[in-house]
């Protein structure tokens, strides 16, 4: 599986959809985080990584407990699982983002821990200290606070965005977006990437040549 995370790392998310279709192996309307998030630093390399799951709330204390980066036995649950790794945490309260848990100090840590990214339906903070650290992040929002940020529960299923998703599955994220790889055709991918780009590049050749029209364009699509 390693070679298959090098391999996403290379890739963007556009191409490897593409590829991912040509297995039919679920809907084309699936497999992806939809509207919730947006990239934050999108000139940034694709990341790849196993999902670290979890919840969070930010509106109000914890009933007990420390909040924020405090929390070991958070820490210690992603420090059990193989990395990469990619922490995704379903902001659970009404309006999402009211502060944000990820900051630099979170990310000091996830890092140091074999992560790769943070993927949140909430909010992060200290964008320049992200960007500096190479850490990618995927959030709803930007906040300047970190609130009342602490995890209510972590290592079971959530869903962020439409897209259902377990600890452990395989996500690969770029300035498009995230989404899932499914783990059965997961090292089918790059020969499928190979066929698609050799095809993609024919077409790209053709709309440049001197003479095209529709009827060659008919022809090279039949």
């Amino acid at each position: 599986m390693n070679d298959t995370i090098e391999f996403l790392r290379r890739i963007d998310t556009c191409t490897v959809s593409n590829a991912i279709e040509t297995f039919e192996v679920r809907m084309r309307n699936e497999g992806y985080i939809q509207n919730s998030v947006h990239c934050r630093f999108p000139q940034m390399q694709p990341v790849a990584g196993y999902a670290i799951t979890g919840r969070i709330r930010t509106t109000v204390p914890p009933i007990s407990g420390l909040i924020y980066y405090q929390n070991m036995k958070f820490w210690e649950y992603i420090n059990s699982v193989q990395g990469p790794k990619i922490i995704v945490l379903a902001d659970m309260d009404k309006t999402p983002g009211a502060g944000a848990l990820f900051g630099e100090i979170h990310a000091q840590i996830a890092r140091a821990l074999d992560c790769v990214a943070y993927v949140t339906n909430g909010a992060i903070r200290d964008l320049p200290a992200l960007e500096a650290l190479s850490f990618q992040c995927f959030s709803g929002s930007v906040r300047v606070s970190h609130a009342y940020s602490h995890v209510v529960e972590f290592g079971e299923p959530i869903e962020l965005g439409s897209l259902k998703i377990n600890p452990g599955d395989l996500l690969h994220g770029d300035q498009h977006g995230i989404h899932s790889i499914p783990a059965e055709i997961a090292d089918r991918l790059p020969d499928a990437v190979a066929k698609i780009e050799k095809r993609e590049a024919e077409l790209i050749r053709l709309c440049n040549q001197p003479g095209f029209d529709i009827e060659k364009l008919r022809a090279a699509l039949s």
